[in-house]
């Protein structure tokens, strides 16, 4: 049985297109979900989020709401965004990960257009998951510290972005790698294509300067 890594993020919509996905996924695959904080990586990588170039962030969510059409998918974008993901990805800790749970709480951000901060919906989506305590749950120091191992873990791996699948090393970036992550399944051999090892150690021909502070 195969094994393989899932990282992802709620703040994500393309971690939920891939969640409502899933089925696409091969029955003999085994999946680790592992809930990262994406604000994390962007900070190691020294990366902006997409959402943090003004014209890229317009231009993303209308492609958005245009592929979840596309493909059949309920959007509905919450009243603010980016958003804090904290609470969502600890909860999601604390029910160890399981992906019905995960897909529960991405729907309840994507599909439904809710946050943790809108108290009503909130609590209704903590009863539906069976928790009992959230504030001890949202802050027990072993949720946190997985947390924590979650985002170095995706590091160690070169995980730069969400969402991302990683099998055998290979790291398979965004919801639209889903085919070619299938495709590297059915054919381990894809990547040892000879263009496909020519690409993978291509140099740089030219860089840009590192920008200076004012």
């Amino acid at each position: 049985m195969k094994q393989a890594e899932w990282f992802f993020d709620f703040i994500s919509p393309y971690s939920y297109f891939l969640c409502e996905r899933w089925h696409r996924l091969p029955a003999g695959l085994a999946v680790q979900c592992r809930p990262v904080l994406l604000a994390a990586l962007l900070n190691h990588w020294g990366q902006s989020g997409p959402a943090e170039i003004a014209p890229k962030r317009v231009f993303i969510y209308r492609q958005l709401q245009w592929w979840a059409a596309q493909h059949g998918i309920p959007l509905r974008f919450p009243k603010g965004h980016p958003f804090n993901p904290l609470p969502l990805l600890r909860l999601a800790i604390a029910l160890d990960s399981d992906i019905g749970a995960i897909r529960e709480m991405f729907r309840f951000v994507w599909r439904d257009g809710h946050l943790p901060s809108d108290r009503q919906p909130w609590s209704r989506l903590l009863d539906r998951l069976g928790v009992t305590d959230a504030e001890a749950t949202l802050e027990s120091p072993t949720v946190k510290q997985q947390l924590r191992d979650n985002g170095e873990r995706a590091i160690e791996l070169g995980v730069f972005g969400v969402p991302t699948f990683v099998v055998d090393d290979e790291l398979f970036w965004g919801a639209d790698a889903l085919d070619f992550f299938l495709d590297y399944l059915r054919n381990p051999d894809l990547l040892n294509d000879p263009e496909m090892k020519r690409v993978s150690n291509l140099p740089v021909a030219a860089a840009r300067k590192p920008k200076k502070d004012p």
